[in-house]
């Protein structure tokens, strides 16, 4: 797979692009918050908190309430999030026919989300795509200064696995993930099932909106 640059390595979001996590995620968080006393719904929280880290969202939360939120709330949440993915989660359709097509083709890929490593590992478990990925190609914006839409993420996967940011490819399915990736001066891809908007065409990604069309499009190079 190589256009006028080889791809090199593609970067990987995980909530939305690999796994169908999301509308569980917005809804414990939706409960969380609205227990503390914030009354939100899941579709508020996939609105105004989209691609942030949980230590933002918390703070956001309790700038809105006046107060701290209290002791636990975080770990409480997060304890609640696991049993439900544990109910039942599904990676994202298609994914796992172009995951192996591109390792089959020699593709180097990783994952790289604002999420700890430990929560990646777990959906990516519970989906039966943890093989994909060796712990080394799993990345988190715990492990920079500053997470999406700032571009360190994306620049410490490449530089972790040898590759350079001209030559990566991200796929990603929120606008601040999206920034992040053409800060890093890299090429994206947005994943936009249909019944999306085009936000992230406008912010700047390639739309494209099945998993089975992604080998294709990275035979292009970037």
């Amino acid at each position: 797979m190589a256009g006028t640059l080889p791809v090199q390595l593609v970067i990987f979001d995980c909530d939305g692009v690999l796994v169908d996590s999301e509308p569980t995620s917005n809804r414990v968080l939706a409960a969380a918050i609205s227990a503390a006393g914030l009354a939100i719904d899941a579709e508020e929280v996939h609105r105004e908190f989209e691609a942030m880290r949980l230590a933002d969202i918390q703070a956001q939360v309790e700038a809105r309430l006046g107060r701290p939120l209290e002791d636990g709330w975080l770990g409480d949440f997060e304890r609640r999030r696991r049993a439900a993915f544990e109910e039942g989660l599904d990676a994202i359709p298609g994914v796992e026919a172009a995951l192996t097509a591109l390792r089959a083709a020699g593709v180097p890929i990783c994952v790289a989300s604002q999420a700890k490593c430990e929560k990646t590992e777990l959906t990516l478990s519970l989906t039966g795509l943890r093989g994909h990925f060796p712990g080394s190609a799993l990345f988190s914006s715990t492990m920079v200064e500053r997470g999406k839409p700032h571009p360190d993420l994306f620049l410490h996967a490449a530089a972790s696995m040898g590759a350079e940011p001209e030559h990566c490819v991200v796929v990603e399915d929120a606008v601040p993930g999206v920034q992040a990736a053409l800060a890093a001066g890299m090429a994206v891809f947005g994943y936009a099932p249909p019944g999306t908007d085009d936000r992230l065409g406008r912010a700047g990604a390639r739309p494209f909106t099945s998993m089975a069309e992604l080998p294709e499009l990275l035979a292009g190079g970037v």
